[in-house]
This record gives structure tokens, C-alpha cells and sequence, in this order.
């Protein structure tokens, strides 16, 4: 792989290898990017997006969130599941019912950012 130095960029820049280096070495590890990467694709499906506004209104059991997103169990479970392995959801079991809520106020921090964001005109 070719190496990129600052002497190359044009004289307009104004980049510096020392302001460029700092940003360099505090980049976000592999790790951390592919789970943000995860996450925004997670986000990248109406489904689950309706998924998550649902459960940012209240704590839902599979049979509730079958009916407000007029979906079959199966298919909201299959979802359910993929949010969970993602932390994005978590559940709680009372008896026989398990009720489905947002992970933490951190997802639902993104959600509502990302909302506001495309509501902005």
C-alpha cells in the first residue's frame, strides 16, 4: 500500500503533518468502527426504525409491537433478536411474557439526533 505524506497535498491546503498527526493517532480503533458500522446498519431498515420509535415510547411485548407495526410475531421476533445481539434492545421476563425496551438512553440519544436531524429544514 502507497504511503500518503502531507508534502504531497497542495500549498492551499494548509495541512501540517504535526495537525495531521494528532488527528491520525487518535483515530477510532477497528473495533469501535465496526460496531458503529453495525449499529448504522441496524438503523438502515424502516422496519427496525419503527421498531425502535416504538420502544422509545414504551416497553412492549412481541405481541404489542405485532399489532403496532402490523407485522407477524415470527417476523418481529427475528428482528427483536438481531437489535438484541446488537445491544440495541434489551428484554425483560415476567412469567410467561418477555417485554422488549431500548437498550439504554444512549440508543435512544441516536434515534432521536438522527430524527431531529431529517425533521430540520
Amino acid at each position: 500500500m502507497e504511503r500518503i505524506t502531507i508534502d504531497e497535498c497542495e500549498e492551499t491546503c494548509g495541512g501540517s503533518e504535526q495537525g495531521c498527526e494528532h488527528i491520525k493517532n487518535s483515530l477510532i480503533d477497528g473495533l469501535a468502527s465496526e460496531e458503529m458500522a453495525q449499529l448504522f446498519k441496524a438503523l438502515g431498515d424502516p422496519t427496525r426504525i419503527k421498531m425502535i420509535y416504538a420502544l422509545s415510547q414504551k416497553e412492549l411485548c412481541v405481541h404489542d409491537l405485532s399489532y403496532v407495526l402490523d407485522m407477524g410475531q415470527s417476523a418481529v421476533s427475528h428482528q427483536l433478536r438481531y437489535l438484541r445481539n446488537l445491544r440495541i434492545v434489551k428484554r425483560r421476563k415476567v412469567g410467561k411474557t418477555v417485554y422488549y425496551s431500548l437498550e439504554d438512553e444512549h440508543v435512544e440519544q441516536v434515534f432521536l439526533q438522527t430524527y431531529k436531524h431529517i425533521s430540520h429544514k
